[in-house]
């Protein structure tokens, strides 16, 4: 497809109405819906509503973590706050556990998919700004949420 076509392409937002956005714990600036959860094989798949322009708590993927972005801008940060990437509407990305980072939604919020595959029941380390573990996110946790929103 030509730069020119993908220009006359209409812009669509992503109507989330019949879903049931919730708190995943007391974390702040997002919401999430889960979709399913395999804790045999220690799989998650979610969505996340990010807010506008907030990042979220500095943490660390402990699983093989696939995202596709379903609406507005997923902003990675690194650590110290400076973005790192920007990812617009349509990327999917496929990333192996990694580094401490923070990430978020650009101005008008991001609502990005979540698929997580776990090599144990360990999926995000919740980081404290000198990089010490504060919690870690289980399978288990994303489990309750999922019962929580039935």
């Amino acid at each position: 497809m030509s730069n020119s076509a993908a220009s006359q392409t209409p812009a669509y937002r992503f109507d989330d109405r019949n879903m049931r956005w919730q708190a995943l714990g007391d974390f702040e600036h997002f919401e999430v819906f889960i979709f399913a959860v395999d804790e045999a094989n220690n799989i998650a798949d979610f969505i996340i509503k990010f807010e506008p322009s907030e990042k979220i708590f500095l943490h660390r993927h402990l699983a093989l973590t696939n995202t596709f972005v379903v609406d507005g801008e997923h902003i990675i940060y690194e650590a110290d706050g400076k973005v790192r990437e920007v990812r617009p509407v349509g990327k999917y990305t496929s990333s192996k556990p990694g580094d401490a980072h923070k990430e978020g939604g650009g101005v008008n919020g991001c609502v990005l998919h979540y698929s997580v595959r776990g090599e144990s029941d360990a999926l995000f380390d919740v980081l404290d700004d000198d990089f010490k573990v504060q919690a870690t996110l289980r399978t288990s946790d994303f489990k309750a949420a999922f019962d929580a929103q039935k």
